[in-house]
């Protein structure tokens, strides 16, 4: 699968496959929630963004740590494919950031009184899409592709201390922000009926990443590899 001739084949079986999957769970999972699941006592109706919410903030940390271990990978053994993933990931990983800091706001309004505040959550979220930016505008600055794998590949690496901070940071700093709705040493403090449909929504953004950088990394693929004789053959077979 290293190789971006059979990562390409695979992954143009596997598309409709995975769209397929990732609207299924994704439809399921917000239908539940948002239709189907109890009002909150205390924050009523509003408490329902949580279901867009925390999906698309454990993605945007979860494709950070991705993006890092491709850039190791990258780094120690100079897979192609692997600078390529980072450059396919990190506006994806930018898109769910940014609708992660823009629900949190909208749910922060009726729940703190104001839209924004510089809590210790919330600033490090800012940072990581910085750092999603910063990725992005490095490797498109640089015209030596190889070069610039090289070089996401060490800011991501470098990046991903943020990725902790934004996880411990309820716990090491005084925060207006919820603990983390996810842990692994504890019991939900949600009902079934709520936690549940969060859990197919989380699935569902996940199958909706896989979709989004396979059909991009295919694009990726095409472009870098354009001159090699499979891809000639592949477009132009007659």
């Amino acid at each position: 699968m290293g190789s971006p001739p059979h990562f390409y084949k695979w992954a143009t079986r596997s598309l409709p496959w995975l769209a397929g999957l990732a609207v299924i769970v994704f439809c399921v999972g917000l239908t539940w929630g948002i239709g189907f699941s109890p009002t909150d006592y205390k924050q009523g109706d509003v408490y329902r963004i949580i279901y867009i919410h925390v999906p698309s903030a454990i993605l945007a940390e979860s494709i950070y740590i991705f993006m890092a271990i491709s850039g190791f990978i990258s780094m120690v053994w100079r897979a192609k494919i692997a600078g390529m993933l980072i450059n396919s990931a990190a506006p994806i990983g930018a898109g769910f950031t940014l609708v992660a800091l823009l629900t949190g706001s909208i749910w922060g309004k009726p729940t703190w009184g104001t839209w924004w505040v510089w809590d210790a959550r919330l600033t490090s979220t800012l940072i990581l899409f910085f750092l999603y930016a910063a990725i992005i505008g490095l490797h498109s600055s640089i015209e030596n592709k190889t070069k610039g794998d090289r070089a996401v590949a060490i800011l991501a690496v470098l990046g991903v201390v943020i990725v902790p901070i934004i996880k411990k940071s309820v716990d090491w700093w005084q925060t207006l922000h919820q603990p983390s709705t996810f842990t692994l040493t504890s019991s939900p403090s949600m009902p079934p009926e709520m936690y549940l449909p969060l859990l197919v929504c989380v699935l569902g953004f996940y199958f909706l990443f896989i979709f989004m950088l396979t059909n991009s990394l295919r694009g990726e693929i095409i472009s870098r590899e354009r001159d090699k004789s499979w891809v000639k053959k592949q477009f132009f077979k007659y």
